[in-house]
């Protein structure tokens, strides 16, 4: 037993258990069997089962589930835990309850919850006796540690709803930075990768979604990750999926299948670049000569020009117009934006048809006398793929 340890001591036994616990969740729950991007040792990925079951009580296939289906339905009224819908407090304060509730959704299991663990252990323990590991990870604890162990098991039951279920689930669509534009409202937190194993960089996850690595920016912590790249050292994980690179090769100005393959595959890449290098810059020019006192450009003037447009409200959108119908260069950026977004929504486009479309998008950049735009469009056309490992 160890019942005379210094509290210090006792904090830092309790942050590597539920580090532990969060590592299971990203590493095993996430990556490696709601997104299939990982593929661990059989051993590796039935301790990562076994300490679930003792810590959380979650049960992989209503977790994967549930998961997927937050993907597939995000931010609508189906998606089980978006606070656009529930609104920020009830996802905080009610994650799990919120959790729970699609968990117990039997359609929901059927349509989502394929491909995972269906073995003895998992029909006749795991599932069946979900809460049993609870009881018996509170008996090893105040056999380890005395009294104290209950203290440290009541913060290891409340670790994942709070972390996961409020923090990711809930901060994770409402508050933070985003490096790229997907439809929904999922944003990257301040590093937090110590406490939430690199989940909270959660936008970056929605835009490469089968991605095993969820750092994008230097600066970034992915702590999964690390542990990921450790596991595959040992030869018991495979990265079977990472998110594509793009390379800009100027010596190609021929827009081809590979231009297209990249442009499409990279294509949130595409636009963070087409945020910073087109619309900033002119943005940046226009708020240098602006003399129209009618109408001031701010920082969240900025913003709209760049944030997806069906995440505006109207009031944003009325806001948006307005700068538009004032300003003739910004309102052509954001249209040619907006252009360039449609060639890779048209999912019956044939692969001639797309190569034309960005060919004449191209054409047409060039064509506007807007610097910024012109170098975008050699940008787009020298678009490759880097072979990712």
């Amino acid at each position: 037993m160890f019942t005379d340890l210094s509290a210090w001591t006792y904090l830092g036994i309790t942050l590597l258990l539920t580090h532990i616990t969060i590592a299971s969740v990203t590493i095993y729950l996430h990556r490696s069997q709601a997104h299939r991007a990982v593929e661990l040792n059989p051993v590796v990925s039935h301790f990562f089962r076994l300490w679930l079951w003792l810590t959380t009580g979650i049960i992989t296939k209503e977790w994967v589930a549930v998961h997927r289906k937050h993907h597939a339905k995000v931010e609508s009224e189906q998606d089980p835990h978006s606070p656009q819908q529930f609104g920020i407090k009830a996802v905080l304060c009610k994650g799990a309850e919120l959790y729970q509730y699609e968990a117990a959704n039997q359609e929901t299991l059927g349509k989502y919850g394929h491909d995972s663990p269906d073995d003895w252990l998992e029909n006749n323990l795991y599932t069946r006796h979900s809460y049993l590991g609870l009881t018996l990870l509170l008996f090893i604890n105040c056999m380890l540690f005395g009294p104290i162990g209950l203290t440290i098991w009541a913060v290891q039951m409340i670790w994942i709803p709070v972390f996961a279920a409020g923090v990711i689930n809930g901060v994770g669509h409402w508050w933070g930075y985003r490096n790229f534009e997907p439809e929904d409202a999922s944003t990257n937190i301040i590093p937090l990768g110590i406490f939430i194993g690199g989940e909270e960089l959660h936008n970056n996850h929605h835009a490469f979604a089968s991605s095993a690595r969820f750092s994008s920016k230097w600066f970034e912590v992915d702590v999964g990750w690390w542990y990921i790249r450790m596991l595959k050292t040992f030869g018991i994980a495979k990265v079977k999926k990472l998110a594509p690179i793009p390379i800009i090769d100027y010596q190609n100005t021929v827009i081809d299948l590979d231009t297209i393959k990249a442009v499409i595959s990279t294509r949130f890449y595409l636009m963070s670049q087409y945020a910073t290098s087109v619309v900033k810059k002119v943005y940046r020019e226009e708020k240098a000569s602006y003399r129209n006192a009618r109408l001031t450009l701010t920082r969240t003037h900025k913003k709209l020009l760049i944030r997806h447009s069906n995440l505006l409200d109207e009031a944003a959108r009325a806001r948006l117009n307005t700068i538009l119908e004032e300003n003739d260069k910004l309102k052509t950026v954001y249209e040619f934006g907006l252009r360039l977004q449609s060639i890779w929504q048209n999912k019956h486009a044939s692969q001639e048809s797309l190569m034309d479309s960005l060919c004449e998008w191209c054409s047409s950049a060039e064509q506007t006398g807007i610097q910024a735009l012109q170098d975008f469009a050699l940008t787009v056309r020298a678009y490759r793929l880097r072979e990712v490992y």
